[in-house]
């Protein structure tokens, strides 16, 4: 579905991405960790073409985006939704208004199909209750439930999810959890995250990839990721106090 053939990219003095490889499957729930500065949403914003190789190639399906333009970059970029990480909603506008904000942008629907849409979106992230409240009057949790019902307002194939649970407290992040859970399982789009939370990482990934000065490092489904004996990944693991017993290895023998 996406994929990252020999990718470098280097901002200022830095070498952000250095020789990155991988591939990531239809349907797939795809994560990105490592520390800050590691390049985890530079490969987003290579995904989408906010950035572009210096050398290498980005795939979206059979089409090569870090080569595209005009009208063909703007058909790969339609099959996106994106989930920034402070939520980014307008603060003037409701929180319906804001979720069918792409469709007014985007396509030629009615005021009142693009109500029943963007309802729609509300009703499968638990808040149809909130659409016509104003962001200011939602909890950090519910701003970025709104932001995921506007991602995928459009019905996009792959969704990007940028730190989706950052600056949230361990009871709500789990609950963003089971949303891109059910997200990925009720619409089949892939999902691709970047994130610090590890407990997130092992709970909902199928492969988890560990970016460490621009290289990866690891690549693997969580239970192999968790017992694996690079050294980075261990002190990382061990940094959120990670053992091999979890909900990520519920169906697994430790």
């Amino acid at each position: 579905m996406i994929r990252f053939e020999q990718v470098y990219k280097r901002l200022g003095s830095k070498m952000v991405l250095d020789g990155v490889d991988y591939e990531i499957k239809k349907s797939e729930i795809f994560i990105i960790v490592g520390l800050s500065g590691a390049g985890k949403s530079v490969s987003l914003k290579h995904m989408v073409r906010l950035l572009t190789p210096d050398s290498g190639r980005v795939w979206v399906g059979d089409d090569c985006i870090s080569e595209a333009t005009g009208p063909d970059l703007e058909r790969i970029r339609a099959q996106f939704g994106y989930l920034f990480q402070s939520g980014a909603l307008l603060q003037w506008m409701s929180a319906g208004d804001n979720v069918g904000l792409p469709l007014r942008e985007h396509t030629r629907k009615s005021d009142d199909e693009i109500d029943a849409i963007a309802r729609e979106k509300m009703r499968l992230v638990k808040l149809e209750e909130a659409y016509e409240k104003m962001p200011a009057d939602l909890s950090g949790g519910m701003r970025k439930r709104v932001a995921l019902a506007r991602a995928i307002v459009r019905d996009p194939e792959i969704v990007l999810y940028d730190e989706p649970t950052s600056g949230l407290d361990p009871v709500t992040s789990r609950t963003i959890d089971k949303l891109i859970l059910d997200t990925r399982n009720e619409l089949g789009v892939t999902s691709i995250v970047v994130t610090h939370d590890l407990h997130s990482a092992l709970s909902i990934g199928d492969t988890i990839a560990m970016l460490h000065e621009g290289k990866i490092v690891e690549l693997s489904p969580p239970s192999q990721f968790i017992r694996s004996t690079n050294p980075i990944v261990q002190s990382f693991l061990e940094s959120q106090y990670i053992t091999t017993r979890g909900a990520w290895e519920k169906s697994e023998a430790t």
